[in-house]
């Protein structure tokens, strides 16, 4: 399965923030926004990832990431000249997508949970149809809102109801088969001018093969695109590392558990990280995770998950 992480926009709603900055490279706590979407999809096993951002951002991305190889990723990228809606996404990465399955999830979401891992693996093993996760929010009107019948069953899914029929929005992780991009293509602007995403849901309700995941108790989804949730996002995050000595969203921690780098590229990543909280951790993890670093070829004796 691949990936595609869509961080265009103006960031509009977190002017003046975004004068000079999209969004996306704004700080949640210790690191940059853009570092949380990511790790989800490499917590997914996902490791062929496409960044999707605007002319203005495109480069700065480039030079945090570069091709991703340093975590054992491939990373490319594509513009989006005009935000035109989330489905856009796939009609601007269908040449990358090439007919697969993907995950597509946006910028600035952030996700949390015991066993989000396990949860995340199994939507990406998807072939046929699609699997959206549902979160219960106080505000569904901000949402495309899903209702579910008795057996948890999806029965419709509407974008920004004026009278929701539920409380349980839709996040922004959306798991697909490989028609995707072609449905993407049928797609006509709604009244906003944008094609949405909740019609391309809305076409996997109508075909049966929409799945819809709760997130419900012990899980956490923070849309981080204004400034309230920005700073709840920073206080959850800092409040978590603070308290448990762990850190959220360490993309060298996840590569190594995950298998895409060995102990020996995470042990030189460790080594050359600056002297930060962030580096300072990275450091704690070689004799944590015991890795052993005096013979030349380093291993991993013990991996916490």
């Amino acid at each position: 399965m691949k990936g595609i992480i869509l961080a265009g926009g103006t960031g509009s709603r977190l002017y003046p923030m975004t004068a000079s900055v999209t969004k996306q490279l704004l700080p949640i706590h210790d690191k940059p926004m853009i570092y949380y979407p990511l790790a989800t999809l490499m917590l997914a096993g996902i490791r062929d990832i496409m960044l999707i951002s605007t002319p203005r951002d495109i480069d700065r991305y480039v030079d945090m990431f570069g091709d991703g190889h340093r975590w054992g990723l491939n990373i490319t990228y594509a513009l989006q000249p005009r935000p035109e809606g989330i489905a856009q996404a796939f009609l601007i990465g269908k040449q990358f997508l090439n007919g697969e399955p993907s995950a597509l999830i946006l910028g600035d979401n952030l996700y949390f949970g015991s066993g989000l891992s396990e949860r995340l693996q199994r939507a990406a093993e998807l072939t046929h149809g699609a699997h959206i996760f549902a979160c219960r929010v106080d505000d569904p009107q901000r949402y495309g809102v899903v209702e579910l019948d008795a057996e948890q069953r999806p029965l419709s899914i509407v974008e920004k109801p004026r009278r929701p029929k539920s409380n349980w929005a839709v996040t922004g992780l959306y798991f697909y088969d490989g028609r995707v991009s072609d449905i993407a293509a049928e797609l006509t602007p709604s009244a906003r001018g944008e094609l949405e995403i909740t019609d391309i849901n809305a076409r996997y309700l109508s075909a049966g093969t929409l799945a819809v995941e709760r997130l419900g108790r012990g899980f956490a989804w923070l849309d981080t695109g204004t400034p309230e949730t920005l700073m709840a996002a920073t206080q959850f995050v800092c409040a978590l590392e603070s308290r448990q000595g762990i850190k959220i969203a360490c993309l060298e921690e996840i590569a190594l558990t995950q298998g895409f780098i060995d102990a020996n590229s995470f042990a030189k990543l460790a080594a050359t990280a600056p002297d930060s909280a962030y580096g300072r951790y990275l450091k704690t993890l070689l004799s944590e995770l015991q890795i052993d670093v005096a013979p030349a070829q380093l291993r991993v004796v013990g991996a916490r998950r």
